[in-house]
């Protein structure tokens, strides 16, 4: 008797640590459901729709974060430089190529806590489509770092990992099929401070 209620209770102690902790996985992780990845870039072109996995729709409603809907616009997110390692605040960084078309796009960063970087003026910089200087061909190179550079110029401090964050507003590759086939521009790591 006292054994099967010891092991009903290890039985119930495990499904209820496993449950939670599953849970807690899902709404605090970016899984693969329903994701596009172009190089470095991950979108997630089912927010904001009602064909939404239920993980995405929770992890939104708890952060209150704003999905655009499929004829809004696409999101992408980068965490990684075109070596595949994590992008780091004490770095700088070169955005090379094309951007993709739409009506308008934001690139702005966010750091390990999801919160956009304020620089000491006490602005979150954002970069946008309107005011990029562009190439001949249309592409265009981006730095991103704490130190002051010409051109394209998206300013970051502090210290740690980050995120770039790609919004692109009124674009046809929301709602294509060939969504995988678009070019996003490659992150590449030009040095660290020390």
């Amino acid at each position: 008797m006292l054994k099967s209620i010891l092991l009903t209770a290890v039985a119930l102690a495990i499904a209820i640590v496993g449950g939670a902790g599953s849970v807690w996985l899902a709404l605090e992780r970016d899984f693969g459901f329903d994701t596009v990845t172009i190089g470095n870039w991950v979108a997630f072109p089912q927010h904001g729709t009602p064909q939404a996995d239920p993980y995405s729709r929770a992890r939104f409603s708890r952060e209150a974060d704003l999905a655009l809907g499929r004829a809004e616009g696409l999101v992408f997110t980068a965490r990684r430089d075109a070596d595949g390692q994590l992008l780091s605040l004490e770095c700088a960084y070169r955005i090379e190529g094309e951007f993709p078309p739409s009506r308008f796009w934001t690139l702005s960063a966010r750091d390990a806590e999801d919160a956009l970087i304020v620089t000491d003026g006490g602005r979150a910089p954002a970069l946008h489509s309107l005011a990029l200087l562009r190439h001949p061909d249309e592409a265009a190179d981006v730095g991103v770092s704490a130190h002051a550079a010409p051109g394209n110029w998206l300013a970051v401090q502090g210290s740690g990992p980050f995120t770039l964050v790609l919004t692109l507003y009124d674009t046809a590759i929301a709602s294509s099929a060939r969504i995988g086939e678009v070019e996003l521009p490659r992150i590449v790591r030009e040095g660290c401070d020390e």
